[in-house]
């Protein structure tokens, strides 16, 4: 894309600029509205300064995107209520030797996961549990966040289901799921691996938290699960609902006061009604990660699981739906309309139309120039548009050297284009999902700073991007 006008591109600099500065200091002192004004302030400007039209505005809102954010919250609240999560600490608490160790769990099971439920899956549903685990351990909240958002941006690498980018590599390059999957495999464990070493020595003696010696693990999850319990349940003023139990809401699935119930759950013992949710609750979220595997809409799938297990829950989904974190998905409305007018500025274009004859993909040094362009541009103007602005260009340059070197450079993509999102905080959706979920906490609520984040997050991005990068592609189906 040519650069447009001076004027537009001048202005629609300054409202990206205004997105950036408000994102990175939510509450700075002549403008303290936080990030999601922030970013409906900056699409506005986009509007006003004539960067963007309104109705290319209201396309540029990725609603695959929102609908799968929007779902897989609902997904998790009923995955809370039939508690997976208890399981899940269990996994991790099990003959655990202590913080470093417990910090090693969160970066394995979160990467493997991710694979599988998507980045931003795992940090919606997980953020929560993870500072309750931390809290219960005396252990700080920094360096488990900073393992779940940067584990998850990698693990999530490995499928095309792992995250938007990926999906839009999958389709637009053709690669088969299993060729997709051994492709990248091997960088995302040595990435997975690095990355945990890392975080291990930069803190290193803040995990001497509690010995679980101490704490009988069967009552510290316990205790997780009332903490995440009372930290969801929304007070008696927040709706108007005539079903209260003592003043407050029970949780969306397994309460014994029940009026909307089928006659059939009525009919049967409390034992088996919860046994039949939490049973549904996992079946149907098997099932939404085989239609992922198969290539199904990964938004409509998400949403038809949550809606699902709403029907099937047989009462008002109201109070279940305001556990939903609106502000964040008017956060990410707002995003899309600054992104997609920075594009149109043509900056974005220019940079790579520059970089382009240094970046050839059949050398070290085109793809360490490739590498920093995928780099700056997914933290510049987000990694979704960097690679639909990118893919092509990149494929066409891959295409003069042979078709592996195509296939190759999808990969590659995939890879430096998903691990940026570990440079910064605004890198990917999954730290910005972990940063808001982690403030907004009613029990043990953390502040992870984009400071915070990036003293970590430059040199794991830029060691575990240059560890992987030689392991593309060396598996071939």
């Amino acid at each position: 894309m040519a650069l447009a006008s001076l004027p537009k591109v001048v202005l629609g600099s300054v409202a990206f600029g205004v997105f950036w500065v408000l994102a990175v200091f939510p509450s700075v002192p002549f403008m303290p509205i936080g990030r999601t004004a922030g970013a409906l302030l900056s699409a506005v400007l986009m509007i006003i300064f004539h960067v963007i039209s309104p109705d290319d505005a209201y396309a540029s809102v990725d609603l695959p995107i929102l609908g799968l954010l929007f779902s897989t919250m609902v997904v998790g609240t009923y995955l809370k209520s039939a508690g997976m999560f208890k399981h899940l600490g269990t996994l991790l608490a099990w003959k655990s030797q202590g913080g470093r160790d417990l910090l090693c769990r969160v970066c394995i099971v979160t990467a493997l996961a991710s694979a599988l439920f998507t980045n931003d899956t795992c940090c919606v549903v997980l953020t929560e549990f993870v500072l309750e685990l931390a809290a219960e351990r005396n252990l700080p909240a920094k360096p488990f966040l900073l393992a779940l958002a940067s584990s998850a941006n990698i693990g999530s690498s490995a499928t095309p289901i792992g995250n938007p980018q990926n999906l839009v590599i999958a389709f637009n390059s053709k690669i088969p799921f299993p060729k997709f999957l051994l492709g990248i495999l091997p960088a995302m464990l040595a990435g997975m691996a690095v990355n945990m070493v890392m975080l291990l020595c930069m803190y290193w003696k803040d995990l001497e938290g509690t010995s679980p010696d101490l704490i009988a693990d069967g009552k510290q999850m316990e205790a997780v699960e009332e903490g995440l319990a009372a930290s969801k349940t929304p007070s008696p003023g927040q709706l108007k609902s005539p079903k209260q139990t003592n003043g407050a809401y029970s949780s969306p699935l397994m309460t014994e006061d029940i009026s909307t119930k089928h006659p059939w759950f009525m009919q049967c013992t409390e034992e088996r009604r919860k046994l039949f949710l939490k049973s549904f609750a996992y079946i149907v979220t098997v099932g939404m990660v085989i239609a992922y595997m198969v290539g199904l809409n990964m938004s409509w799938t998400a949403i038809t699981t949550a809606i699902a297990l709403v029907v099937v829950d047989f009462r008002d989904a109201e109070p279940c739906l305001d556990k939903v974190s609106y502000s964040l998905l008017v956060f990410f409305s707002g995003m899309f309309i600054t992104v997609s007018g920075f594009n149109k500025t043509g900056l974005p274009g220019a940079i790579w139309n520059f970089m382009a004859p240094y970046s050839k993909v059949n050398s070290v040094g085109g793809i360490s120039v490739l590498s920093i362009i995928i780099l700056l541009l997914s933290n510049l103007a987000s990694n979704v548009p960097t690679v639909l602005l990118m893919g092509g260009e990149v494929a066409s340059a891959a295409a003069l050297i042979s078709s592996a070197a195509v296939t190759r450079s999808w990969l590659l993509l995939a890879w430096v284009s998903t691990v940026a999102g570990n440079l910064s905080l605004l890198g990917s959706a999954a730290n910005l999902i972990v940063c808001e979920q982690a403030r907004r906490a009613t029990r043990n609520a953390y502040d992870l700073t984009f400071w915070n984040h990036i003293v970590f997050g430059v040199p794991s991005t830029l060691i575990v991007t240059a560890i992987g990068i030689p392991l593309i592609g060396k598996i071939n189906v």
